[in-house]
């Protein structure tokens, strides 16, 4: 029986997935695995049961990646499957601030009690909410994985030229990506050039806060930033002067703060980006989907921690191995399995940075003895028997 701990209300379609072999449920002690969507994790103590936790959605900052990385945990994202519905939170955000649709809606609120005046006040007061039309403008997509490409695909069938920016652009995505997406030469160029600006790249040590003072300094004047990523990607003091100094006409943000929606020339939503019933069944499907054929099979897809491996289930013993890349550490793990007569039937090993992740199916039988010698090996981080 596998134990899971749902940290979020998860989507039913996701849940009604599970078979017999599981139980899931709020407050699960000593969980095998845990499906999560926004719940801060960072300062929760990690069972020793946990072997993996899955997000519902693409971004990985409420979890502690690095403790889940020293203990083995893996972790998993649902890239993709609320893409579209991002996808079009960013383009009415375009609209929004385009059209001064906000700032319109909020004035006519104001005429509530004006009675018979109403039409007339609107026609009259209309004029000062005059903006401009996306089609024909500029639009820099910074990031092109799922969202990115979705974007900048509406993007063109909208009238507007789209620039992309993506250091890492995978050959799935170059695929997906209209062919008259213009690549930007550098992350400069792309600011210095384009109208609209949408920010599609996961937060990280490497870039928390790199749309700062240097970036504005280079940014077309009068541009509108989005940003439906993740809120600490962009400076606020560096951004709050760029607004009052007029390089940024507008700042659409789906991950407001309290200094951000004080600030002017702000559309702050909250957090909606996923928030339709498709973007969360999909997520909660493909979570689930990602963890039941870890905890079954060994196999991992769309982990943030962990490489991409995984391998057909055949009738033999499985044996799935974590371990620090280094080194001479397949060699010291055949060893002991050949030295216990047992015969590598298939294996698939995989690294990323500095972790490795092996399968292995065996001919034979794996006793607790041999996990307890594997497990001593200098660099194994976790071992399983499935």
């Amino acid at each position: 029986m596998y134990r899971i701990d749902l940290l979020n209300k998860i989507s039913k379609k996701g849940l009604n997935l599970f078979t017999e072999k599981y139980e899931h449920g709020t407050d699960i002690s000593n969980p095998d695995g845990i499906l999560v969507r926004s719940k801060e994790m960072k300062d929760m103590t990690l069972p020793s049961s946990l072997k993996a936790i899955a997000r519902a959605g693409a971004g990985v900052n409420n979890i502690p990646i690095d403790k889940c990385s020293e203990k083995g945990i893996v972790v998993f994202n649902t890239p993709g499957a609320n893409a579209n519905g991002v996808k079009e939170l960013v383009i009415l955000g375009m609209i929004l601030a385009a059209r001064n649709v906000a700032d319109g809606i909020v004035w006519t609120k104001g005429l509530i009690g004006e009675g018979d005046k109403v039409p007339d006040l609107i026609e009259k007061g209309k004029a000062k909410f005059v903006g401009t039309e996306i089609q024909g403008k500029k639009l820099g997509v910074v990031g092109l994985g799922a969202i990115g490409t979705m974007l900048a695909n509406a993007a063109e069938g909208l009238g507007m030229t789209v620039w992309g920016y993506d250091p890492f652009l995978s050959i799935e995505a170059a695929w997906r990506l209209s062919r008259n997406t213009k690549k930007a030469p550098s992350l400069d160029k792309l600011l210095s050039e384009c109208d609209f600006i949408s920010l599609h790249v996961p937060q990280n040590k490497d870039t928390k806060g790199f749309i700062n003072a240097d970036k504005f300094a280079v940014m077309k004047k009068g541009a509108v930033l989005l940003n439906f990523a993740r809120g600490g990607l962009v400076d606020t003091p560096s951004l709050k002067k760029a607004i009052a100094d007029g390089i940024v006409s507008r700042y659409v943000t789906d991950f407001p703060d309290e200094e951000v929606i004080k600030t002017d020339k702000v559309i702050a939503i909250p957090h909606l980006g996923a928030s339709t019933e498709e973007s969360e069944e999909n997520c909660a499907i493909m979570a689930t989907m990602q963890l039941m054929d870890f905890l079954e099979n060994g196999n991992i897809k769309n982990s943030v921690n962990f490489p991409e491996c995984s391998l057909e289930r055949s009738d033999k013993a499985r044996l799935t191995i974590s371990n620090r890349n280094e080194p001479g550490m397949i060699e010291k793990i055949t060893r002991m399995l050949a030295d216990n007569n047992l015969n590598i039937a298939d294996m698939i090993n995989k690294s990323k940075g500095n972790l490795a992740y092996n399968i292995i199916d065996l001919e034979g039988k794996i006793n607790n003895d041999l996990i307890k010698k594997i497990e001593s090996i200098s660099g194994i981080v976790a071992v399983r028997v499935i």
